[in-house]
């Protein structure tokens, strides 16, 4: 992606907990000669290769899984905070509006799960890590049978990372001044993504100060 490079962001572990706290993502391949993107929730494991490995599933009736049948590369986008910054907040008057975001791009080849055991531990992998924020976790307890018919509908896949980028454009290129004021007014914005802007926006300029 376009990356200035006062907005790229480095730090693997920084990137990988974008992708594990915003995980509903977009699976970008080529299909009949035109894009062809997928919504879906990925689980990371981040020791698995050297950027980490997503897995996922997708319909079987979905034709994107022949991309990675055929060893197709894909990009897999995830976004994570964002919001609209008004020139308003700026010192100087002679400014335009902007949005404010937080990006992660990662590129690889992904390859079909076929083996049975494999594909239920994937399943279940992403099942629990979602059942886990409630008081009363789903327990994942079905009748094999019901189950078998289940996963004949979907396809899952893994794809080890070859290539990540992270883009976090946080008012990087305006003043501190600037910064500290478009951070502390998404605070107290009523939006919850604007106020996780600001948040995150803070607790950088806080560690620069460190």
């Amino acid at each position: 992606m376009y990356m200035p490079k006062h907005f790229h962001e480095p730090d693997l572990a920084t990137l990988h907990d974008l992708m594990q706290s915003y995980n509903f993502a977009t699976v970008v391949t080529q299909h009949e000669g035109a894009p062809f993107a997928t919504h879906t929730p990925l689980i990371l494991a981040p020791d698995e290769g050297p950027y980490g490995t997503l897995y996922g599933h997708i319909a079987r009736a979905n034709p994107q899984w022949r991309a990675f049948e055929a060893g197709q590369e894909a990009l897999i986008i995830f976004q994570g905070p964002h919001t609209y910054v008004s020139p308003s907040w700026y010192e100087e008057e002679l400014s335009v509006p902007t949005w404010n975001y937080t990006a992660v791009h990662a590129y690889g080849i992904p390859r079909l799960v076929t083996d049975h055991a494999e594909f239920s531990t994937l399943l279940e992998t992403l099942v629990r890590t979602h059942e886990s924020q409630f008081p009363k976790p789903w327990p994942f307890q079905l009748p094999a049978d019901y189950v078998h018919k289940m996963m004949r509908g979907i396809v899952g896949f893994g794809m080890q990372i070859t290539r990540l980028e992270g883009k976090y454009k946080l008012s990087q290129n305006r003043s501190r001044t600037d910064q500290e004021h478009v951070a502390a007014t998404l605070q107290q914005s009523a939006d919850p993504l604007s106020r996780d802007v600001g948040l995150l926006m803070q607790q950088r300029q806080a560690a620069r100060r460190v």
